[in-house]
Order: structure tokens, then sequence, then C-alpha cells
């Protein structure tokens, strides 16, 4: 009798977790890091969903316009009183896509990097609902929180938490397409460039030296 049976999972997962398994360099200029954003119908992460992706690359600590991804997803539930915020309509022109198709492109997008977040935490548990309803484990990517790295810094300890709107204005980043998923991405991976040099002033880092106690929170 088989007392034990290894669980199988579909070949897009497969190939997602052989990349994973690819070692990461340390040399933050050797990194691509995947900078994301979800637009959502709300911010319970056990009942809402997710509306848009957006991402932007980042090679050589520099952003690259040509190494982007964005969908839009379908829903059955909407809220209306959320549509003021991101300016997603249920119905529109945008191509949209249904969830498990979203998730499978955006695991293909984003392979081994690291990816990075305002608030990741929330970003990555979104990603993760949705894996869980595919029957999938979480994602498995190292994730870098651009509120904890303003942290690092050690310019401001008035408080624990601050929005993207106040770090942008403090790093003089314009505001553009803020609220959807792409332009939040775009000001996030400014306002992440902005900190490595900031961090980076008075020693040479690593990627390890970014991703040092802060919580894994890819494991959500």
């Amino acid at each position: 009798m088989t007392w034990f049976k290894r669980k199988t999972y579909p070949k897009f997962w497969e190939d997602y977790v052989s990349c994973i398994k690819t070692p990461q360099e340390q040399d933050l200029k050797m990194v691509r890091f995947v900078v994301f954003d979800t637009e959502t119908t709300g911010l319970n992460i056990k009942e809402d969903k997710i509306l848009s992706i957006g991402c932007i690359g980042i090679q050589d600590l520099k952003i690259k316009v040509s190494d982007q991804f964005e969908c839009y997803l379908r829903q059955e539930r909407f809220r209306t009183n959320t549509v003021k915020i991101h300016g997603l309509l249920k119905e529109g022109s945008l191509e949209k896509i249904d969830e498990k198709e979203a998730i499978i492109k955006f695991l293909a997008y984003v392979k081994n990097s690291v990816l990075v977040a305002h608030h990741a935490a929330f970003d990555v548990a979104m990603i993760n609902g949705g894996l869980k309803r595919m029957g999938l484990p979480k994602l498995k990517n190292k994730v870098l929180d651009t509120g904890h790295l303003f942290q690092k810094t050690k310019l401001d300890s008035s408080k624990s938490h601050f929005s993207l709107d106040e770090l942008a204005k403090r790093y003089n980043i314009p505001l553009h397409d803020r609220h959807t998923a792409s332009g939040d991405a775009f000001i996030t991976a400014l306002l992440f460039l902005k900190l490595v040099s900031n961090l980076s002033l008075h020693e040479t880092l690593g990627l390890k030296d970014l991703l040092r106690n802060i919580r894994r929170t890819g494991l959500l």
C-alpha cells in the first residue's frame, strides 16, 4: 500500500519553481527586480479580489521601460465605491482576463526575480489568495518592501508607517497615474532606486543587506 503520494502541479507552476531554484545574484546590479502593484476591489485580503496587476523591471539598478507587464481581471463581484480610487469599471473597453490566466502570466513574467512593492504584504497576500484558489502554494520569490527600506535609512523615526504619497513627496517623485497598478509600480520603482542609492552612500550593499531584518513577506 502506498502511504505517501507526491502532489502533482501544472507545468506552469513547475516551470516557475525551477526558475526559483536558480541561485540569486548578490550584486545588486546583477539582480532583476520586479516592482509590482495590485489594484483590488477592497482591502480585505480574504474577501476582495484583484482588479489589475502592474509590473516593471529593474536591471543594473535602472528602470527598464521595455520590461513591463500589465493585465486587467474580469470580476463577478464589483464594488462601485472603489471606482473613484482606481478608475476601473466592471465593463468598459479594457481587455480583461480571468484570474487564473492572470496569475499564470504573472508567474511567467516574474520568474525568480526579487519582487518589490510598497507595503508589499498586501500585494503578496492578494497574489497568494489567487494561487490558493488554484490549489497552488504561495509565492516563493524574495520580496522587498519600500516601506521597510525607508525605515532602514533612519531618516525619519516619527512613525512606522509611511504612505507611498508621503515618500514620493519626500523624494520629489511625481505622482503620475497614481492609483493605477502600472502607475503605482513605476512610482514605487523610482522610490526603490532612490532608497537603494541613499542606503549605498556609505557602504557597498548586496542583496542580503537589503533583505536583512525584513520579514519574508513572500511567505504570507
